[in-house]
Formats: C-alpha cells, sequence, structure tokens
C-alpha cells in the first residue's frame, strides 16, 4: 500500500518514480468503463467541477481550460481526469496525490520567491495539453486509476507542509489547472495558516478561473514552451495564444510570475524565436520579469535529439539581456553562472546559486546591499 512517506521518499528521486511504472494499464478505448469508479472504492472524493454549463441531453461544457470539451454523459474531457456523471461534471482527482515531496523552491524553478525555503509540492495524475518532451509523463499522460495514489486530503497537505517546514506549498511535477478544485481548495486554506501557494503550470487556463484561482496563489511560473504556434500544435497538441493570454492576464492581475523556456534543439532555439519572445516579454511585461532558460535531455516521444548544448542556452540568455531583460537565467546547468541573481545596476551578484542551494545572499531590504537598487520578487 502506497503511503505518504514512500510517496516523499520515492520524491526524492523525481515525481516520475512515484507511478507504477511497467505496471501501467494502456489507455482504455472505452472513455467510461467500471474502473473509472476506483476512486470511491478506495474513497477518494469525487467532487463536483467549478467551471462547466450543462447543456441538453445531459451533455456539459468544461469552461476551464482554452479546448472547452463537450462532454457527453458517463464520459470524461482531455484531460481525462474530469467526468460527466448525469449531466453534471466532477474531477476525479481532488485528494488524490501521486506524487509528493519537499523540494527547495528553487526547483520549480523560482528565483525570486522566497530563496532558500522549502516548497511542499504534489501532484494528481493527468494534463490538459501531451508535450512530447514531458519530462513526468507517467504521470501527467495517464488517468488517475491508472496510477497509484493517495488521499491527502487540504487539511492533510496544510498539516503536513507545516511539519515539514515548509513556507510554501507548490503545485506542480503534472499539471495544476486539471485538478484546479483541489488547488483553489487547498491554497485558500493554507493561506488561512500562513502558507504561501504556488502553481507550476502550462498556463492552458481560461481567465475567469484564472483569475478566482489567482485570490488565492502567491506567484506563479508558467512554461512557455515555444514561441510559435507550429511548435504548440506539432510537439504540444495546443495552441500558443491561449498561453500568451494567460501571462497577459497575470500582469493585469498584478501576481509574482516568473517564465520558464525548455530549449529544445533544432525545435524552439533559434536565435529569431528568442528575439521576438524577449521582445513581446519586454513590451508586454517590462524588463524585470525572470525568465528560465532551461536546458533539455531526451525523454519520453523526443529521444533521438541531444541534449541542449550550453552555448545554446547562453545565447539565449544573451540575447534576453541585449533586449533590455534584467533576470534572464540559464537552468538544468549546476554551477553555471547563468544561475546566479544580477544586480540591473551595479551588476553584483545578489544571489549566488549551484543547483538548487543558495551559496550566498546579499539582498538587504529586498534590495542590492552594494548599490541599494531595488530587486522585484517576493522575499519575505
Amino acid at each position: 500500500m502506497i503511503t505518504r512517506r514512500s510517496l516523499i521518499k520515492a520524491g526524492m528521486f523525481g515525481a516520475c518514480s512515484l507511478c507504477l511504472g511497467n505496471k501501467l494499464v494502456a489507455w482504455a478505448e472505452d472513455v467510461y468503463t467500471p474502473e473509472s469508479l476506483k476512486g470511491i472504492n478506495q474513497g477518494f472524493p469525487v467532487k463536483e467541477a467549478m467551471h462547466y454549463k450543462k447543456l441538453e441531453d445531459l451533455r456539459v461544457e468544461c469552461e476551464l481550460c482554452p479546448r472547452k470539451c463537450t462532454i457527453a454523459d458517463m464520459e470524461r474531457g482531455y484531460c481525462g481526469v474530469r467526468e460527466n456523471r448525469g449531466g453534471s461534471y466532477y474531477t476525479l482527482v481532488h485528494s488524490r496525490v501521486c506524487a509528493l515531496n519537499v523540494d527547495p523552491v528553487e526547483k520549480k524553478p523560482m528565483f525570486h520567491f522566497l530563496p532558500g525555503t522549502k516548497a511542499y509540492s504534489l501532484a494528481t495524475a493527468g494534463c490538459n495539453v501531451e508535450c512530447k518532451f514531458c519530462q513526468n509523463w507517467q504521470i501527467s499522460q495517464y488517468r488517475p486509476e491508472q496510477v497509484e495514489s493517495i488521499k491527502l486530503t487540504p487539511e492533510d497537505v496544510v498539516n503536513d507542509a507545516k511539519t515539514s517546514g515548509s513556507k510554501t506549498i507548490a503545485y506542480t511535477y503534472s499539471e495544476p489547472v486539471v485538478f484546479y478544485e483541489y488547488m483553489f481548495d487547498t491554497a485558500q486554506l493554507g493561506n488561512k495558516h500562513g502558507l504561501k501557494s504556488v502553481m507550476i503550470s502550462n498556463g492552458y487556463i481560461q481567465e475567469k478561473p484564472l483569475r478566482e484561482l489567482c485570490q488565492h496563489l502567491s506567484a506563479v511560473k508558467i512554461d512557455l514552451k515555444g514561441f510559435t504556434e507550429k511548435f504548440y500544435q506539432n510537439t504540444c497538441t495546443g495552441e500558443l495564444k491561449p498561453v500568451l493570454n494567460t501571462l497577459l492576464t497575470l500582469k493585469k492581475i498584478g501576481i509574482w510570475f516568473e517564465i520558464v523556456m525548455l530549449v529544445i534543439p533544432t525545435l524552439n532555439d533559434s536565435e529569431k524565436e528568442f528575439k521576438e519572445m524577449c521582445a513581446w516579454i519586454k513590451e508586454n511585461f517590462g524588463p524585470d520579469v525572470p525568465i528560465h532558460f532551461t536546458r533539455f535531455h531526451p525523454t519520453y516521444k523526443i529521444k533521438n535529439l541531444p541534449p541542449t548544448p550550453v552555448k545554446t542556452l547562453e545565447m539565449a540568455r544573451k540575447v534576453a539581456l541585449d533586449t533590455g531583460l534584467h533576470f534572464p537565467y540559464v537552468g538544468n546547468v549546476p554551477g553555471h553562472e547563468g544561475e546566479n541573481t544580477y544586480c540591473p545596476h551595479c551588476k553584483n551578484i545578489v544571489i549566488r546559486r549551484a543547483g538548487f542551494s543558495i551559496l550566498e545572499n546579499h539582498l538587504i531590504d529586498n534590495k542590492c546591499k552594494d548599490c541599494e537598487q531595488p530587486i522585484p520578487g517576493i522575499w519575505s
């Protein structure tokens, strides 16, 4: 039997190790089988979804993400974790955790958010896109009944997070948008107990649910997977525009957010694409939004390409700096100088990092200690 302790222990080796590996069953052709009721038998709560509308003939339309799935009775949406039962729409993953770990917040990655602190990190099964390079595909691309999970209520999460010494609850690993209700309830409760919440997301969400959720979040990290519609359609089975709209909405809301781009050789690594993306970010958000260019490693359906050359990441970072962005980072290259935070005024190191570890922190009252330049972020 899987337990919280075994999940956390396994989580030290990455979220992917937490599922059943080669014991995972294949996708069922029939979208509704008796197996879909397994959650009820195991004591997992099945909660009515928050954002959908009822249609004729017991159909429903999901209003959570840009796909806007229309779902017939006893069928599920694209994400595989939300089901129409008799004309009402339910989430099957509330409190149904398949990945759990206590991480450095830098692992998300978030570099301008409570540096050096711990994030109680969790996920359920499911996702609303299918990235061919997904690092956690063993949980993101499966249905909840196909991965081993434990029941962990919002109250359990808050209590465990406090016990672990975490300052933050992070909704991560798979795609938090698909376990929206669970994240919403947990973040709301966490706030009452002095815990911050961060969403680590692909940004594939409609504006209304995003605005409602952000009332209970402290920060968001968005994976901007590329900057062309072709890349999103061919490599992620999604679209770029909704993700850009999410970023624009986050700016309007005023919540702290950081951007990550996984740089994949030959697919989204051209200097032209970097220039266009950085120019768009600068124009819409100004110079202070952190952007992380992270290194790709072959996995899932893209095993034929090599790891990203470090020189490519350095080129992307240089493009960002030349565009006028103050905080571009190189990721997944431990010890690289591009992991550090530099003061945009005096150019001295404000925070020195090695991987997920903080080696030096020269912030005083959220300012560079050398020149007193304010450094944007959430530091306490």
